[in-house]
């Protein structure tokens, strides 16, 4: 692999490792930036701490040639690949990042160190799920929140989308799409104005104003032979129980944006929660540091988080070629 910036040096109790770019996050964003990176023959590593946001899903939706794919069986896949053009798939955890001269300098929880002459951003985001009982334990699964991601598995099914915040309208509309037995429970009363209300009546949704008490779960076994969490229905506040074979919800989308914003970034704060801002292909505020995935898009999918990568790779690949040929360009001292 060529690079300029691939030897390795030791410092007191710990490796440090010089790369081309560092990539924090090993999701879709994260691995298809280095896949670029690497096949443009960049020293790469990308640094992931094993907590993919997607890991409860049965399967990632609308990937084009991998319809239904178990969202772990398609990272691994793309570890095999990073790897097999000469990239570098560390686990661990990033817990410092600071800028020393023209390069990156990244701790690591392991207590390694790794330097680079750009970073990548692709930490992803945490879903804060509303505090209900039951959803925590049936989320990815029967309690569900993006109709594209895993709506048409549940068309036609009865669906009760729990309204706890401004989105569950949308949200609604959205699932009705795809059935006719969809219930509204407005579980916080603010959630829903009058037009929201009025929509539902044109859709044929109906809206109950009372709050959830918990979601029923019921165990059972998968086709593998695996236990598995499954909803049996929503009871209510005041006792009433719901029959239900799907559950909608609005979680709250929280980025890991710490290490920007050590870094000296400031999120930017948009109607569904604080980001990092990017401009063209994923640059950000701060030189030589690009952002691709949730991160930056909160509802990005699978495959716009794959796209984002592949531009921000190419984007900090061509940064380097300049920055190489300026660097031969100057003047000797």
């Amino acid at each position: 692999m060529k690079s300029t910036t691939d030897s390795t040096s030791t410092e007191t109790g710990s490796a440090t490792v010089d790369h081309d770019v560092a990539i924090i996050g090993g999701g879709s964003a994260g691995l298809s930036a280095a896949t670029t990176l690497a096949r443009s023959l960049r020293s790469v590593v990308v640094i992931d701490g094993g907590e993919p946001r997607n890991a409860p899903a049965d399967g990632a939706h609308n990937v084009l040639g991998q319809e239904g794919i178990p969202p772990l069986e398609l990272l691994a896949r793309g570890r095999a690949e990073v790897r097999g053009y000469g990239g570098e798939i560390r686990p661990d955890t990033v817990v410092d990042a600071r800028r020393d001269g023209d390069r990156f300098v990244l701790a690591l929880e392991s207590g390694d160190t790794v330097r680079a002459r750009r970073l990548l951003l692709a930490t992803g985001l945490v879903d804060e799920l509303p505090d209900i009982p039951g959803v925590a334990e049936l989320w990815g699964h029967d309690a569900l929140h993006c109709p594209y991601c895993h709506g048409y598995e549940v068309r036609g099914s009865r669906i009760v989308v729990l309204a706890t915040s401004p989105m569950s309208a949308h949200q609604a509309l959205l699932f009705g799409q795809l059935s006719d037995a969809v219930t509204v429970v407005a579980h916080s009363a603010e959630a829903l104005g009058e037009q929201e209300r009025a929509n539902f009546g044109a859709a044929g949704i109906t809206v109950i104003d009372t709050a959830v008490e918990r979601l029923r779960i019921r165990d059972d076994v998968t086709d593998t032979g695996d236990a598995i969490a499954r909803l049996d229905g929503v009871e209510l506040s005041d006792g009433t129980v719901l029959d239900a074979d799907a559950v909608v919800v609005a979680p709250r989308f929280v980025v890991r944006g710490d290490l920007y914003e050590r870094l000296g970034g400031t999120l930017a704060q948009t109607p569904m929660g604080a980001v990092v801002e990017t401009g063209p292909m994923g640059a950000t505020a701060i030189p030589g540091v690009w952002a691709a995935g949730n991160n930056t898009t909160l509802n990005a999918v699978v495959t716009v988080a794959m796209g984002e990568g592949v531009s921000a790779g190419a984007a900090i690949n061509a940064d380097l070629v300049m920055a190489d040929v300026q660097q031969k360009l100057a003047p000797v001292a």
